[in-house]
């Protein structure tokens, strides 16, 4: 299936930058990720990683724009369980790289940059890891760090996961299909909820949630891909339990960290501790701002996630 270019929207929210394009790649077993596109098919390419929960809508219309008007091909990747794409759980998170690898093979990408946002930003670091130097370079916003292993670090909302790693798994499917259920319950009530969700984060995430073009982003993504499945936020909670499958310390590449220094959700504490295991990597500190104030800074973090190119 196929978006027009252009301005798309949602009901009576802001008008938002439609995808260029969205439909679906066959990968490894038959399974199939849904893609959604924006910016020239020629142009520099960045596949960005959504958050958890999320899906391949989960890019901010500062980027989407600057796609367009600046000739970067941007590729949000529905992962497994959300949106048009089939439900799996890997054995570990850098799994997901190699069926990445496929998508970029029938996109005819040679190379690409990686941007992960909260739960993607461990995905957009293996794929680095996995695929080497076909990825020049990678952006995280407030990521995800280790939970398990040597890296590991606890506190933050994954360590509540990790209380419940052994039954995570076998209640996989069951939980699956009830938030799904949830979100389709409560989709009509989107907009509130996600005003009720600001009146109660801090002031930087509050200030990202309260622009119209943000909270279409999230109410179009959320509620038109988690009302067909929103089994990725069980998947990527198990994830982020167990080893990631490769030590950040492997990750060669120039890496940016962007997190807010009074971040509620992944403790700025995670960043400081992660950033220096990396080789090549440096922390740009948002301050006074959360989890989601990474997602405001998009012509930033394009522009230096490209100048390794």
């Amino acid at each position: 299936m196929a978006a027009p270019p252009g301005r798309g929207h949602h009901r009576a929210m802001a008008i938002i930058t439609a995808a260029r394009h969205e439909g679906t790649i066959r990968v490894r077993e038959g399974r199939q990720l849904g893609i959604a596109e924006f910016g020239p098919p020629d142009g520099k390419a960045v596949i960005w990683c959504h958050g958890t929960p999320g899906a391949r809508l989960q890019i901010p219309d500062e980027a989407r724009l600057i796609a367009a008007a600046e000739g970067i091909r941007i590729i949000g990747i529905d992962r497994p369980g959300v949106g048009l794409s089939t439900g799996h759980l890997y054995d570990a998170l850098v799994d997901f790289a190699y069926d990445v690898e496929i998508v970029a093979d029938r996109l005819g990408l040679d190379r690409f940059s990686t941007v992960g946002l909260s739960g993607g930003g461990p995905y957009a670091l293996g794929i680095a890891h996995a695929l080497g130097d076909r990825v020049p370079s990678v952006g995280v916003l407030g990521g995800v760090v280790p939970s398990r292993g040597p890296d590991a670090m606890g506190g933050g909302l994954v360590s509540v996961a990790t209380k419940f790693a052994p039954v995570l798994p076998l209640l996989r499917e069951p939980l699956g299909i009830l938030l799904t259920g949830i979100v389709r319950l409560v989709r009509p009530f989107g907009k509130q909820g996600l005003q009720l969700y600001s009146m109660t984060s801090p002031a930087g995430d509050r200030a990202v949630l309260e622009r119209p073009e943000f909270q279409t982003m999230f109410l179009e993504d959320l509620t038109l891909n988690g009302g067909r499945s929103m089994r990725a936020f069980i998947y990527d909670a198990i994830l982020f339990t167990r080893e990631w499958g490769f030590s950040p310390r492997d990750v060669t590449q120039p890496v940016w960290w962007w997190h807010g220094d009074v971040d509620h959700i992944i403790p700025f504490a995670h960043a400081q501790h992660i950033v220096p295991l990396m080789p090549n990597a440096t922390l740009r500190v948002r301050h006074g701002e959360s989890h989601l104030g990474g997602l405001g800074a998009a012509h930033e973090v394009l522009q230096t996630v490209l100048s390794e190119w």
